[in-house]
């Protein structure tokens, strides 16, 4: 796959900044709806909506901790963006041929809109193809959704004019976007823009809430894989010189006399199973994704693993990874269940090594 071209990119900067101002709206109505910012619930509310609001006024005091004034916009925040990742990655898996049917079928957006319209004859309910691309890709991706969380829960309700408004933007991007390389970390970077610009122009110092936007700084896959060839690559290449391996590692660099340039590493363990990568600020996983694809490719040969073994092996005991921000921690353990599917299939996986902290 290759990277977005600069004129993609600014097609689809455009389209994340106008994506995150739906979403936000979107969240604001809902907790409007559920009388969240109000002192007492609607007299109207069922029992159901009356357990979401007290869910939502309690994350609402958490993320307010630091500064209560912000507690709301935290939380409209976080509600956006969790609505925004279902139908984004939705429309990931669906590009590129991932997004199943519990009956192990392939669908397509318009095999979703089938089975949402015999959905709606059969329940009477409201639902089009982005519910049921969405509920579909929540069941795939492993740790990703978490039944129990309110902001997720409160992004499965928004009205319908909030969800039409983001599928029109979703839906007018290529799908050359949804089978780049560099899409997702870039998606990370827009949507952060304009908080980006506020918490710059206010000149406050920078803590807290304020260092996600701020401090993120995307990584371009040349970057990251001449960082990684140069390391892990190195390390391969001390103790497997003949791999071939080697000839896919375009950046690492050799002296004269045939070592890596970087070093051989000797104090690292002699088994790529034995290897771990921890990625302390993981961002959107660029590095974590390289790096399962050259541990995957160095077990497959070291252990006579298939793909699928290798794969899942890798994302049991080699790679880990800390952010600060929830945005990013989902969008990297997206990456990684993307990359494990485009290269053996879609099969369940293990829950990735990645925290929020």
């Amino acid at each position: 796959m290759a990277p977005l071209a600069t004129s993609m990119r600014q097609r689809l900067e455009k389209a994340v900044v106008a994506a995150r101002k739906e979403a936000e709206a979107a969240a604001r109505a809902v907790l409007e709806h559920l009388a969240v910012e109000r002192n007492e619930p609607y007299p109207s509310m069922s029992p159901e909506e009356r357990h979401l609001r007290n869910a939502l006024r309690a994350r609402r005091r958490v993320l307010g901790q630091e500064r209560p004034e912000q507690g709301t916009a935290a939380l409209v925040e976080e509600i956006a963006y969790q609505g925004w990742h279902r139908m984004l990655f939705a429309r990931f898996l669906a590009e590129n041929e991932l997004l199943m049917h519990p009956s192990g079928a392939v669908l397509t957006l318009d095999l979703c809109d089938e089975l949402a319209r015999e959905e709606q004859r059969r329940t009477g309910g409201a639902v089009d193809a982005w519910d049921v691309a969405a509920r579909y890709a929540a069941e795939m991706l492993p740790g990703i959704f978490q039944a129990d969380d309110p902001a997720a829960r409160a992004a499965l309700r928004f009205a319908p004019e909030g969800r039409q408004a983001l599928e029109r933007i979703l839906l007018e991007l290529p799908a050359e976007v949804f089978t780049a390389d560099d899409a997702l970390g870039w998606i990370y970077q827009f949507w952060q823009r304009e908080a980006k610009e506020a918490v710059n122009a206010s000149g406050r110092k920078i803590g807290g809430a304020d260092l996600a936007p701020v401090t993120q700084l995307f990584t371009e896959p040349y970057m990251v894989q001449f960082l990684l060839q140069n390391s892990l690559g190195a390390w391969w290449a001390a103790r497997h010189p003949d791999s071939p391996l080697l000839q896919e590692f375009r950046y690492l660099r050799f002296r004269d006399d045939g070592t890596p340039a970087a070093g051989c590493f000797p104090h690292w363990p002699e088994r790529a199973a034995e290897v771990t990568v921890m990625d302390p600020c993981c961002g959107s996983g660029h590095f974590l994704v390289e790096a399962f694809r050259m541990l995957r490719a160095m077990r497959m040969e070291e252990e006579g693993l298939s793909g699928a073994a290798a794969g899942e092996a890798v994302l049991r005991e080699n790679l880990f990874g800390l952010e600060l921000d929830p945005r990013c921690v989902q969008i990297a353990a997206f990456a990684l269940a993307l990359a494990a599917w485009q290269a053996d299939g879609y099969r369940p996986l293990p829950v990735p090594n990645l925290a929020c902290s």
